[in-house]
């Protein structure tokens, strides 16, 4: 009987051994490669705040628009005095990389308790970075209400920029 259970095993061995044997003669391989790509922090750095100058208000409400490129519009019955700028930002990165720019819509300028509201329009809204990086302009149309409030208007914005 020992020698029957023996047999047993050893043949199912066999036919076990066979069987790994025919599935590893039937099998392929191959390799892939692991990449990683790794980008410089993304910098950015106002240069110069956009600036609507020195207005003088009207009887009727109006507008005075600053491009992204510095130049101004002053609207019907305001009179607009100084220097007018957009804001600039300076992005530093990979070269060659893509980025995305984010602006809001709109700012509040507050003095006091008397505001206006100014809608943002940037230069851009995406951009490859180069060797020295890149940048944009904001510019904007201010919103100035008839006898409006005299006094000095500010508020603040924030841009984003992004990797894409």
């Amino acid at each position: 009987m020992r020698t029957t259970g023996m047999k047993r095993a050893l043949t199912g061995a066999a036919i076990a051994a066979l069987a790994f044997n025919a599935s590893a003669a039937g099998a392929a391989t191959t390799t892939a490669t692991a990449k990683a790509r790794i980008l410089a922090p993304l910098t950015i750095a106002n240069t110069s705040d956009l600036d609507f100058g020195t207005i003088v208000s009207g009887t009727g409400a109006s507008t005075v628009a600053v491009s992204s490129a510095g130049a101004v519009s002053c609207g019907t019955g305001l009179t607009c005095l100084g220097t007018t700028s957009a804001a600039n930002f300076n992005l530093g990165g990979t070269s060659g990389a893509n980025v995305t720019i984010s602006v809001p819509g709109s700012v509040n300028l507050t003095s006091g308790a008397n505001s206006m509201t100014a809608t943002l329009a940037s230069s851009a809204s995406s951009l490859t970075l180069g060797a020295s990086g890149g940048s944009f302009q904001v510019g904007g149309t201010l919103s100035v209400g008839a006898n409006q409030a005299a006094g000095s208007y500010t508020g603040t914005f924030t841009v984003t920029a992004n990797y894409q």
